[in-house]
Parts: C-alpha cells; structure tokens; sequence
C-alpha cells in the first residue's frame, strides 16, 4: 500500500541528507517534491495545498528539535501532517450504552465496494475481541448476496439472520427489526447489518438506509469504500456522510491500492475516521486503521506493533514456550518447521512482512520478481514436508533413496528439491545445536533471540 508515495518520499529524503542541510532554495524544492508526490498519489488539490502550507509553517522560523539535523526536521513535520491528514489516533468502534441492548453497526456503500465480505470480516474482529455478533442479510436486491453472507457466517461460526427467518421476504427495514429482536433475545452483544448498494449514489438507495438508520438508531453507520476508486472514493463519502451522518469508514482492498489517495484525503474531506481496512481477500484481513503507523509505512520508517500485534495472534503462549524449549534441546523437527510456516502466513506476505519491518527502503530494494520467487520457494517448501508422514517429519534421518522418490512424485517436485530442503533444514539444526552449546556455557550472558521470532530462518 502507499507503495508510489512511499517510493517517491523516500528519494527525496535520501537526495536531501546528501545536501546536509536545508537552506530556503532547497526547502522550496523539497515542498515542491512533496506536492507532486501528493498529487500523483491522487490526494485531492486542496488537502495537498493545506498539507504543504502546514509543513512549511512547521519549518519556517523553527527550531531545529534536539536531536535532529534540519533534514530530519523535515521527515517529522511531513510526519507529522500525515498523521493529521490520516485522522491523529485510532478511532474504535463505539460501544453501546449500558443496558441499551446490543450494539448495533450499519453497512453501507456502492454495490461491489465489498460490504458483504467486510460485514464478516467485522464481525470476525468482533468474535475474537470475545463478543457475540450476528449478522443480518438485508441485501434483498442483488442475487446471491443473502447466500454469500450465510457461508461466510459458517466459516467464521457466527450466526447470520436471513429474511425467512422475519417472514418479511422483499422488505429491510422489517428484517431488520426482527434481527434487532432476536439478537435481544439471544444476548448477542453486536448486530452487523449488510445492506443493499447501487451502482451510484441515488434517491432510493438513500432512502432505504435512511430507513434502516431511523429504525435501528445505529451505534456505528459505517461506510465501506473501495480505495482503488481514488478521488471517487472521497465523492462518494462525501455524499453519504451528507445524508446518514456517518459516524466512520472503512477501506477496502488497501493493499492493492499504490497511491492512497482516497486513504489521504477521506479523513480530511468529510471528517469520518477511517476505522478499518481491508488489506486482502481473505477473511481475517481487515485491521483497526492506526494513522501513525500507517504514517510510519509511507516514510518507510516500517511498522513493529502491528507486527508483534499479528505475531501474538498467530503464536500462543503455550505455542512460543514449547518452541523456546524445543529451539534450547535442539528438538525442532520438520513438524515444528511447517507449524511455523503456518503461522509466517498468518503474519501476511512476505512482501507485507518486509514493509513492516524498522529499516527504510528494504521492501522497495527487493525486486517483486525475487519477493514471488521466495513466496513460491516457501509454498514448495510446505508442499515438500506435507508430502511426507508424520514419522518422516519427527525424523527426517530415516528419509532414504525411496522415500526421497515417493515425497518428490507425491509433491511434484524433484529428488534435488527434496534434497535441498533436507540439507538446509540439517543445516539449521546444526547452528541451533551450537546456539544450544553457547547458551550452557555462557548462562543468562547469550540473549535467547531466536525462539522469539515470529517465522523460521531458513
């Protein structure tokens, strides 16, 4: 995401810190970049103006803050706005009163922004926070779209009310008084409501969740906007926010979105914190939108707490002990390795791993071409192992000529691949063994840095 802003900011930053310090001629190049910049990222003309003027008034007459030279003055007063420009701080979801029943979120948005699957998507962040959602299907118009959201109900084990259950086949509003009811019932704390969109904002489809709004009195009435629209994307926040007084918006398909400039401009346009965004197809990708680290990102600065938020979801405690023990014996087998090749994946690509990390450029100083070789060695290298049984995978030493043939056929790879796989994973056995050795020698001295790592070294 951001990846042509990112790019383009983190040249100019690099050119400047070989100029050594900022006089008036290069400053008025440096805001002159960061305005092209803005505008080729599809940020709309006044925010860019407004974001340039206050970067400037930051720089202009200032003191240098201790610590920092006048180049690095400048990336945190870009820092900064884009923080401002973002939103400031994370904005959570509202809670509802004490008493007042179940918390009640409105969906709405254009037909194929992805309000159905981010409606699961929400109600999957819901479940795992320990709450009770329920769904309700209040897309009456488009074919299909009742279906999709009872099968994505299933696959997150979260119970979805569909029209038969009201009696009231063709009418939302009915609908959804009747899901209000049975989540009172049922003592479901959260009520997600996926309505019907169009293909451009119009009287009827306003009227409609106006309807549903003033029937529900919803906690939260949010927005889902695809970024990909760029400025369209602003228009039509800004249309809906006119007519429903939404209280947030969320992004979809941000991590296909290079530019941002729907990201960039949205918060500043109509006022709506962007609350989450959508950063892949499947359904645990959707994550609480955080200004300052996404600000981080763009400067190249990476992005640890999501990283270490992502990694404690995929690694248990019990998980992370065991493996500490298993890396300290030197017992970590193929088992253990593709466990962790699960758990790599949940953390995202290797791409979106790279761009979270603390040091500037990495992502961008690897080519995409080598990040796809790694992600299609990876995906061989859990073909490789699935390949194999269970005895195999605790001992890898009885894998002889035969066994070689029959993993290799059964993954559709070759006998070299095989090979390999055997003989770097001996490899790594070998330096956790020494590792192992180190540690009794030197006690508490040698930092036990391994077995935190969220992924294997392979």
């Amino acid at each position: 995401m951001f990846e042509s802003l990112s790019e383009k900011l983190q040249t100019l930053f690099k050119k400047l810190r070989g100029q050594g310090r900022l006089t008036e001629e290069n400053l008025a190049d440096a805001l002159r970049e960061v305005r092209r910049a803005l505008l080729e990222a599809d940020v709309a003309l006044p925010v860019v103006k407004e974001f340039v003027a206050r970067v400037k008034e930051q720089l202009v007459g200032q003191e240098v803050a201790a610590g920092l030279n006048p180049t690095q003055h400048l990336v945190k007063a870009v820092h900064d706005e884009l923080v401002r420009l973002l939103g400031g701080a994370h904005a959570p979801l509202a809670q509802a009163a004490a008493g007042a029943g179940p918390a009640v979120v409105l969906m709405v948005g254009l037909q194929g922004s992805g309000k159905t699957t981010t409606s699961a998507k929400l109600a999957l962040v819901l479940k795992r926070q320990g709450r009770r959602p329920l769904l309700a299907a209040c897309d009456v118009y488009r074919p299909a779209a009742i279906k999709q959201l009872e099968i994505l109900g299933k696959q997150i084990d979260v119970p979805v009310y569909v029209p038969e259950m009201s009696g009231f086949a063709d009418d939302p509003v009915a609908i959804a008084r009747a899901a209000l009811e049975r989540a009172r019932r049922d003592s479901h704390d959260a009520l997600i409501v996926d309505t019907a969109g169009r293909l451009h904002v119009d009287a009827e489809m306003m009227k409609e969740v106006r309807d549903l709004r003033d029937a529900l009195q919803p906690t939260e009435t949010l927005l889902v906007v695809d970024s990909m629209m760029g400025q369209d994307a602003v228009r039509t926040a800004e249309a809906f926010h006119q007519d429903l007084a939404l209280t947030g918006v969320i992004l979809t398909k941000l991590d296909g979105d290079t530019r941002g400039g729907a990201a960039l401009s949205v918060k500043q346009v109509t006022g709506c914190p962007i609350k989450f965004a959508a950063v892949g197809e499947k359904l645990d990708a959707l994550e609480p939108f955080h200004p300052d680290r996404i600000a981080t990102r763009i400067l190249g600065m990476g992005d640890v707490l999501t990283l270490i938020e992502k990694a404690q979801e995929a690694i248990t405690p019990e998980q992370a002990k065991e493996m500490e023990r298993k890396f300290r014996k030197a017992e970590f087998d193929l088992e253990d390795f593709l466990q962790q090749l699960g758990q790599m994946k949940k953390l995202g690509s290797v791409e979106q791993i790279l761009g979270m990390l603390p040091i500037p450029g990495l992502s961008g100083q690897i080519k995409k071409e080598d990040l796809a070789k790694g992600e299609k060695h990876l995906k061989m290298v859990e073909v490789i192992i699935g390949s194999m049984t269970r005895q195999e995978r605790h001992h890898p030493e009885l894998i002889n000529a035969s066994r070689k043939s029959r993993i290799a056929r059964g993954s559709g790879t070759t006998v070299q691949d095989v090979n390999k796989l055997l003989k770097d994973f001996e490899q790594m056995r070998q330096v956790m063994k020494q590792l192992s050795g180190f540690q009794k020698k030197l006690g508490k001295k040698l930092p036990r840095m391994l077995p935190n790592l969220p992924f294997p070294v392979m």
